[in-house]
């Protein structure tokens, strides 16, 4: 079902709400950022917890625009 819905973002079919793409860009621009709020050089793993956590709000908001897709499926 995710591969559907990933072909229905890139034909234009579901429409991505802009909070969901302004947290995605969010997101991967502090991956790749060298600011981190949390530094991995200085706490070690527990420096991973600030990225797990903006990529665990990405993970949720992407869930939550493939629920909007499924409900705007028509029934089978």
């Amino acid at each position: 079902m995710w591969w559907r819905f990933l072909k229905a973002l890139k034909g234009g079919e579901h429409r991505v709400a802009s909070t969901t793409w302004i947290a995605a860009t969010a997101a991967v621009v502090y991956a790749i950022s060298p600011i981190d709020l949390i530094p991995e050089l200085v706490l070690g793993p527990l420096g991973l917890t600030d990225d797990l956590g903006v990529w665990s709000i990405l993970a949720l908001l992407l869930a939550r625009e493939h629920r909007r897709w499924l409900t705007a499926l028509p029934a089978r």
